[in-house]
């Protein structure tokens, strides 16, 4: 069995998707679909950047899921092969569940993109800038993060954002709760603790204002059954109906990502393969959460090519 997976914020790199759009029609068609949705040349921020404002999370994110799709409609397209004949679950992590359901064709493109522009907009305005704060906590597991962000939150918001796997686990909430939860994690033995290069602290409480403004906006979205089912972050277990997905995109603005529990899920469902589209950010964590798995990274014309004489 085989999964299509999907990256998330901090993907995004200046030229992200130029070499393949120079390659392929079916990738320029792609980012020109987006651009004409959004009403912005996206694709040129993409391509040359600058780089501040392509990390911004209003490009960010739909330009990390337009790069995805891109590679995906190459190998549709160019390589003949269709996601519903090789694929048995999508799966995306935080942004990355909206391209993966994009792939899946649950949402068409243009709502897709207009979706995660406004989802950047509302998670960036839901924060003023230096309230919030993201920290990487290397070396210890899920349940000790959890004590840790409970110890550290006292009349604060600190929670666990990302369970990536390996032992590596995102906290997120105020500024001083995260410093306060970095500190507990050194003392409980933590390798390492970070703090993250975010504008706003993603999955966790603080977001509830863009929750509200994503439950509006996925209210009147269309969005169909998706080809296949997708593994949803809140619940790392697998959907296909349309109104639980609304739903769990809602929950997912302040839900934790759990990526490591999903990645297992797919694995012990019988996922062999798991393909990464538009990035090389989720291939390693599968290999640390399923050593046995098989990975691949899509991102060249070259990678697409290779995948395609596989399928």
């Amino acid at each position: 069995m085989r999964a299509f997976l999907f990256p998330g914020q901090g993907s995004q790199a200046v030229g992200m998707g130029a070499a393949l759009a120079a390659a392929s029609t079916a990738a320029r068609e792609t980012l020109q679909e987006v651009d004409d949705a959004l009403e912005q040349r996206l694709s040129k921020l993409m391509a040359e950047g600058p780089e501040r404002d392509l990390t911004l999370t209003e490009n960010a994110q739909p330009a990390i899921m337009a790069n995805a799709i891109a590679t995906l409609r190459v190998l549709e397209r160019e390589g003949g092969v269709r996601l519903a004949d090789k694929a048995d679950y999508v799966a995306g992590h935080s942004l990355g569940e909206y391209s993966a359901l994009c792939a899946a064709e649950g949402f068409d493109l243009a709502t897709t993109a207009r979706l995660l522009k406004l989802r950047g907009q509302a998670m960036q305005a839901a924060v003023p800038v230096g309230v919030g704060a993201m920290a990487a906590l290397l070396g210890i597991d899920f349940e000790t993060a959890q004590a840790i962000v409970e110890e550290a939150a006292e009349d604060e918001v600190c929670e666990a954002a990302n369970d990536n796997g390996g032992g590596q686990v995102v906290v997120s909430g105020h500024v001083a709760a995260v410093e306060r939860a970095m500190e507990i994690a050194k003392a409980r033995g933590a390798k390492r603790a970070l703090l993250l290069p975010v504008s706003a602290p993603f999955h966790c409480a603080l977001m509830a204002p863009a929750a509200d403004a994503m439950e509006a906006a996925l209210a009147t979205a269309p969005l169909r059954a998706p080809l296949v089912p997708v593994y949803a972050n809140v619940t790392a277990a697998p959907v296909a109906d349309a109104d639980t997905i609304r739903r769990l995109l809602v929950e997912q603005v302040t839900g934790t990502v759990r990526w490591r529990e999903s990645v297992a899920a797919m694995f012990a469902a019988g996922v062999t393969e798991f393909v990464e589209f538009g990035g090389k950010v989720l291939t390693p964590m599968v290999k640390r959460i399923a050593p046995e798995a098989k990975t691949t990274s899509i991102v060249t014309m070259a990678d697409v090519e290779a995948l395609a004489a596989t399928l």
